[in-house]
Order: structure tokens, then C-alpha cells, then sequence
């Protein structure tokens, strides 16, 4: 990777000279997306499946997409939210992407939190409450079973998630860096211990908060009446252990999904829309490598045209056909 992309790949952001307002701008995004990927990934390469593709070339794609998978010893699978929409998790994207009259990205800042951690603290406490009652679509579970069964082969799947809802380990993924964290763990901002939390509510004050809808009054609650940290002598307040924007990712996450896109045979990107970065860099590095990748997603991304397969529609479809055993698959 080139080493004037390398240190603005590190954060959760766009490059430096971006302020929110642009950043956020769909047009912003696209121009940045294309610039950074021709950097990293090169020419671009024919998209052999698509939404134009006729259902005998869909089919012999996935035909193809099948052997490489049969003989594939180390597979990466990148996963982002559209994998969680098809369970009924928001993805607060795109057109009427708001939790009130927020978006996402204007809530998830440390700037937000230390400005109006009550506020904050709804939003997540709404997303926590929405994840608890959802399970694990046939996409997570496809993927699950096909680690367990290639472990048995002496083969290697690893999920790398920017999911926070932790969908994947319920599903029974073991091989998995969360490199975004986890709705489900707090860190409190004095001592800097990290805990989950599975909590419901997180705290008492938040009971019956966090309404999505528009007209929704904020509540206001007193910082001291907030997630607290409960080791001895602390107290100090909790905030999720999720990487906001304007953050860098754990260093010690980024060295393992390293290594991990150094050894893979195969990539699959899996409901992710390629646009929040450093995320949306991987596969295109190991495309760039003559690796095989394979995009899963309900539409094209900026992404698509340089990955050698493209599977359009929901993933808990796709995927549980992809990933079936195969017919040369043995037990070593």
C-alpha cells in the first residue's frame, strides 16, 4: 500500500483536509473512494456478475466462484452492515438513514459524547435494545457452519467484521476480529477498563429512552446518572467500546487483519458498501495481489469493478449457496 494513503487509512475517517460537512457528501465520498482505489488496486477488473448479467452467466460465475472455493486453504470474509440489515438491524445509511433527526454519523464522535453524552448514550442504548431481540440471519450462519467445517479440513476461515453487534458470535463464528468493537462492552473514560455489558437497560435512567422517531424529546440525562464504572474506587463514566469516527482503529487489530489478508487465497466482502475506511481498503489490497475476491451485496459498490466476482441480492441467499460443501471437499 502506498505509505501517503497508509496513515489516513488508520482512522475511522476520510483524509484530514475533509471537514464533516464534506466528508459525509455522497459526492465527496464517491471522488475519494475512486482516487484512493486506483491508488491501492490498480486497473480496474471485469465485473463477471452483476445486475445486467444474464442468469446463465450469474450461474456459471458462481460455478467458478465454487472451485476457487473448494480449493481455497485461507479465506478472509469481510463483513459489514448489510449482512445485519437482513436481521432487522438498522443500518442508519443512505436516504432516511436517521435516528431522529441525527444521522449516525454526527452521533458516533468522541466530540458528541464529550458535548452531550446523554444524547449519545440513547442513540446506543436504542441499538442495543434493537440488537438483543434479533438473531442471526442464514447469511451469519452459513458462514459460521462453513468455518466450523473447513477447520475439520484443516482449512482457514477468518471474519473480519465492522459489525459491532456481535451477530457473527452468536452464529457460532470463532475465527473473528471485530475491528470496530462492540456494542455489547463499555470502556470507561477514567481508568480504562474495558467490560461487557449485556445489561437491559445499561442503566436505570435510560429505561424506556432512546425513541427513534423525529419528534422524540431528548431526555436529558444527568451525567451522574449515566453508565457508571462499577471497579472499586472508579465510578467514572462508561462509554462504548466502539471505534467513533475521527478514531483509529486498535493497532493491535489492524497488525492481525494484516496478517490475515497477507495468507488469504480467497476474499469475500459481505454486505459492505466500501465506503467507511480503513475497512474499505482490504479487499481491494488483496485484489491488488491477484487474489481472488467476491462481492455479496444487495447493490454495487465503488468497489465492485474490481473484484472479480459480483453476487447481487440478500446475503442470507447468496451466501448459503456459496459456501454449501462441495462435492470435492474431503476431511483431512
Amino acid at each position: 500500500m502506498p505509505p501517503s494513503i497508509l496513515p489516513n487509512l488508520r482512522n475511522n475517517k476520510e483524509p484530514k483536509e475533509l471537514s464533516s460537512t464534506q466528508l459525509f457528501s455522497p459526492l465527496v465520498f464517491t471522488a475519494v473512494q475512486d482516487r484512493l482505489l486506483k491508488a491501492v488496486a490498480g486497473p480496474r477488473s471485469r465485473t463477471k456478475s452483476g445486475p445486467s448479467g444474464s442468469e446463465t452467466a450469474k450461474h456459471a460465475d458462481m460455478a467458478d466462484f465454487r472451485k476457487l472455493f473448494a480449493k481455497a486453504k485461507h479465506i478472509v470474509i469481510i463483513s459489514g452492515a448489510g449482512i445485519s440489515a437482513e436481521s432487522g438491524i438498522p443500518t442508519f445509511r443512505g436516504a432516511g438513514g436517521y435516528w431522529r433527526k441525527w444521522q449516525a454519523q454526527a452521533l458516533a464522535t468522541p466530540g458528541a459524547f464529550a458535548q452531550n453524552p446523554s444524547l449519545v448514550w440513547e442513540f446506543y442504548h436504542y441499538r442495543r435494545e434493537v440488537i438483543q431481540r434479533v438473531e442471526p440471519n442464514p447469511g451469519h450462519l452459513a458462514i459460521a457452519e462453513c468455518e466450523a467445517r473447513l477447520r475439520d479440513q484443516g482449512r482457514r476461515v477468518m471474519v473480519i467484521t465492522q459489525n459491532i453487534d456481535e451477530l457473527h458470535r452468536k452464529a457460532g463464528t470463532k475465527n473473528l476480529l471485530e475491528i470496530h468493537g462492540s456494542i455489547f462492552k463499555t470502556r470507561c473514560t477514567s481508568c480504562g477498563v474495558v467490560a461487557e455489558n449485556y445489561k437491559s437497560p445499561i442503566c436505570a435512567a435510560l429505561s424506556g429512552k432512546g425513541a427513534p422517531d423525529p419528534e422524540a424529546q431528548d431526555a436529558r440525562i444527568p451525567v451522574e446518572k449515566l453508565p457508571r464504572c462499577e471497579e472499586a474506587g472508579c465510578g467514572g463514566l462508561l462509554r462504548p467500546y466502539v471505534v467513533w469516527f475521527g478514531e483509529s482503529l486498535d493497532p493491535a487489530v489492524l497488525e492481525e487483519v494484516d496478517r490475515e489478508l497477507a495468507l488469504c487465497d480467497l476474499c469475500l466482502v459481505v454486505g459492505t458498501s466500501s465506503v467507511v475506511y480503513p475497512a474499505a481498503m482490504f479487499a481491494p489490497q488483496v485484489s491488488a495481489r491477484g487474489v481472488p475476491v467476491a462481492e455479496f451485496n444487495m447493490e454495487t459498490t465503488p468497489a465492485t469493478n474490481r473484484f472479480r466476482f459480483h453476487f447481487q441480492g440478500p446475503c442470507g441467499k447468496t451466501l448459503p449457496e456459496a459456501l454449501a460443501p462441495h462435492e470435492t471437499e474431503t476431511v483431512s
